[in-house]
């Protein structure tokens, strides 16, 4: 899809801000209504795929009729989204789960919010050599992304699968009780980790690094089931949570209409939140 100046704004907010930073930064206000009677703006952060054609489509189809105007703030990884919108350089973002957000709020001292889960972006594992998990082989290499939640995600899967048992609560590789048939695991970061099916038996990828890398759930050996608890969430600041942007977004994004544009768009790799 192709995206206009106006909604993809490129993001300069640079990485790993210091928590202290975090802290003393003020968060945006809510915004005096136009004197037209319409909402206004809200800036939304997000990832070009799934969430910023999500957006785009939305204020392009369902936006005006409701009086918003989106502008959708791109950022090419999961570091930044949110120290944007804690400085006030946003006022809502769209990529993560409420286990990413409230571990993000643990070590840098949020206070981001979540309004309401949207869709889950179906995570999977690939492979150029195997049809299946239970191919894989002692000592097979697995690549899995080296971020809190994700690398959660992936282990809870092969433990679901049976290949690895794992300590409740497990974030990283020390979480694993048993690894019977002694696989590898290499920690990788999320944006790269479609370059490593190459070279590894299995790798675990998220739907908003698949998609780009044009990878699909057919592919895939294993794509996670739709009971999953990684469903991404509209999230804002304490002070914009009842904003009338931020609450009409969230109801555009979660009507009807958004949701048959996502099943019809990713075909099952972006799964709509149910009623």
């Amino acid at each position: 899809m192709h995206l206009t100046p106006k909604r993809r704004i490129a993001a300069t907010i640079a990485a790993g801000l210091a928590v202290a930073t975090l802290a003393a930064c003020s968060s945006a206000a809510p915004a005096e209504a136009p004197e037209d009677g319409s909402l206004g703006t809200i800036r939304v952060g997000a990832l070009p795929v799934p969430a910023g054609d999500m957006l785009t489509w939305v204020d392009e189809n369902l936006a005006e009729e409701a009086g918003l105007d989106i502008e959708w703030v791109e950022f090419t990884d999961y570091n930044t989204p949110n120290p944007a919108l804690t400085d006030g350089s946003t006022e809502a973002n769209l990529f993560q789960n409420s286990t990413f957000m409230e571990t993000y709020n643990s070590q840098a001292g949020g206070e981001l919010v979540a309004i309401g889960e949207v869709y889950l972006p179906a995570a999977a594992f690939y492979s150029e050599s195997l049809t299946s998990l239970d191919e894989l082989e002692d000592g097979a290499t697995i690549a899995i992304p080296n971020d809190p939640t994700n690398e959660a995600r992936a282990l809870e899967i092969l433990a679901a699968e049976g290949l690895i048992e794992i300590a409740e609560g497990t974030t990283n590789l020390d979480g694993i009780t048993s690894n019977p048939q002694d696989f590898a695991f290499t920690e990788v970061e999320n944006a790269t980790l479609p370059l490593a099916i190459p070279d590894n038996d299995a790798v675990f990828v998220t739907a908003s690094f698949a998609l780009p890398a044009g990878l699909t759930g057919e592919q895939a050996i294993l794509v996670e089931g739709n009971d999953s608890n990684y469903f991404n969430s509209l999230v804002t600041t304490p002070e914009l949570q009842d904003d009338p942007r931020v609450t009409a977004l969230y109801d555009l994004l979660t009507s009807e209409e958004t949701k048959a544009y996502i099943l019809e768009t990713w075909g099952g790799l972006i799964v709509p939140i149910a009623e």
